[in-house]
Order: C-alpha cells, then structure tokens, then sequence
C-alpha cells in the first residue's frame, strides 16, 4: 500500500501533483479554498476543512503545502499544529525563502514534527506529469516520502539536498539561473528582429534546438510561444512573484558577485517603467549642460549613425610584430 498524501492548495501545480499521485496508486486527501470536486476520483478526495483532511489521514500524517510563500505558509501552519501529532511530516512545496524554511523547521522540531522544503520545478506541466524535486529535511523524514518523490518526478529528477532550508535555496538559484538564461535569449531574439533583413525566428529556433550549444527547453518554448503569438505581439510588462530579488540580496550579504542574475532583475524592472523618470532627469541635464533636445531629432540620429567614417585605428606596428608582417 502506497503512503497516503494530504494537499493543501489544489491550484495549478498542487492539482496537477494531486492527480499524477492519484493515477500512480497514491492515495490523496485534498483541500482547497475553492471547492474542487473535478478533480475528485477513487484515489482523490477533495475536503471542505482542514480537521476533515487531518483526521482522514493515516498517522504519520504527510501534509504537502502548495501556497503562495509568506505569511500564508505560516498561517496554515499554525492552524495545522493544533491537530497534527509527533512524527508527522509538513511539505511546503512552494517558493518559500530558504531562511523561513529553516526558521519553520526549528519551531515544529520543537512539537515533534518534521519539516520538508521541496523546491518544485517543471511548472504544472510538470507537477502533472513529472517533475523536478529539491528536496531539504531531516533523512528521517525525507525517507518516509523517497519513494513518492521518484514516482512523481522525471528519471533523475529528485536530490534530497541537505538539512532544511537547502531545497529552497537550490530551487532559488535555479531561478537566478533561469531569469539569466531568459534574459539572454530575450536579447538574442531583439538581435535577430534588428537585423537589416527579415529573418525566419521560428526556423532559427527550431534549428538551434537540433544540435546546437544553445538548444534547451527554454529555446523550445520561445518557439512555441512565438508560433502561437504570431511574433512578439504580446504586452512588454513582464510580471514576476519576487523569488530572484531575495537571490540578489543574499548575493550581497555573502559577497558573492552575480552580475547577470542581478541585470536581468533590472531589465525586468525596466519592462515595467512604461513612463521612466531616470530617463526624463538624464534628458534634463543633457539639455542643460549642452542644449540636446527632449525627444527624437532626426539630424542627431543621423550624425550617430554615420558621425565615424572609419573603424578604430590601430596604432603602427614596431618590432616583433612588424617584423613578422614584413617575413
């Protein structure tokens, strides 16, 4: 017989781990602050109270949390407390920060129960149909659901990474990462557009995702999406939960430099500035200090355009190096 689960939190990725449990033999107990009865079947059941889903769950009890990081992992958990028993475990699936990770694990330690950071990746197709597990807790605990996270992950897709408070850290620098890489071939598929001919963006990445050193699953969904888009026609506001600000900050505190993680945080700040006022205090002072107009000038742009006749000269070539040219 297969452990049974408790899920909190039935939204897009708690539903979709729910029902891929659920089709895999785990039996599943779920609550949401919606009813969900769609997603009911014989291995799942949806709950419409928290003493209901606790009390149906076989002791010890295992509680996955997927709920937006912050005060509502904590307040859940305080409602839980009251009911759960020594010996049962807590899961908080989602983007928690690593530090209240490891702040949770010390308070409920205290109660007898046990903790579980599971950074989750893969996005709800993913949690449907096999995802990626980064997982920090005590082996105590993290044993007890081994099996359950190999089953619902792809092959080789779970590492139990160390003590609490590890699982959130490297699901967050993966998310550095992740902002990096989106960044880049953002920029990239700016080049391809600027270019002086029109350029086949969907076929080049196709191509680069058949042998090239860039192919990934990124390049993969920025085809996808720019196929179904029909070009770049979407809004330019890029919308984010925050996670890769608190990177940043740690980066500070531990002296670690992270210059591409950080500049795509502000470029993502940037996206939202739809009307700078950076840009209208440079435009001021470029105008006090020497007159340059507000707006475009098409004789300025013309004169940064073709203002440089030639390229950059190299300085004359003496000793070796001349000598050489000579040979």
């Amino acid at each position: 017989m297969k452990t049974q689960l408790g899920i909190i939190g039935l939204g897009k990725m708690g539903a979709g781990l729910a029902r891929q449990a659920a089709e895999k033999g785990y039996p599943v107990i779920g609550l949401d602050l919606h009813p969900r009865p769609d997603l009911e079947t014989d291995n799942l059941r949806v709950v419409s109270s928290l003493p209901e889903l606790v009390q149906q769950l076989e002791r010890p009890r295992k509680v996955f949390l997927y709920v937006p990081a912050g005060a509502a992992v904590d307040a859940l958990i305080a409602q839980l407390q009251p009911h759960l028993e020594p010996g049962d475990i807590i899961v908080d699936g989602g983007n928690s920060y690593w530090g209240d990770s490891i702040r949770r694990a010390a308070r409920l330690k205290e109660q007898g129960l046990h903790f579980i950071d599971c950074g989750t990746s893969g996005g709800p197709g993913g949690a449907r149909a096999g995802a990626c597990y980064m997982v920090g807790g005590e082996e105590a605990a993290v044993s007890q659901l081994k099996e359950f996270f190999v089953e619902t992950s792809v092959p080789g897709g779970f590492l139990h990474t160390g003590l609490a408070g590890t699982g959130h850290y490297v699901k967050l620098v993966h998310n550095g990462i992740e902002f990096g890489m989106l960044q880049a071939i953002g920029e990239g598929m700016g080049l391809l557009t600027h270019f002086r001919e029109k350029l086949d963006i969907s076929a080049i990445l196709q191509l680069w995702n058949n042998g090239s050193v860039v192919r990934s699953w990124l390049v993969e969904l920025m085809q996808k999406m720019y196929d179904q888009e029909a070009g770049f026609t979407v809004p330019s506001y890029i919308e984010d939960t925050g996670e890769v600000n608190w990177l940043v900050a740690d980066a500070l505190h531990m002296e670690v430099p992270i210059p591409v993680i950080t500049q795509s945080v502000m470029q993502l700040f940037t996206s939202r500035d739809q009307d700078p006022t950076w840009a209208k205090a440079v435009a001021m002072m470029r105008h006090g200090f020497g007159g340059h107009p507000y707006g475009p000038d098409a004789g300025i742009r013309e004169e940064r355009q073709y203002g440089r006749v030639g390229e950059y000269e190299m300085p004359p070539q003496t000793g070796a190096s001349a000598e050489n040219k000579a040979e």
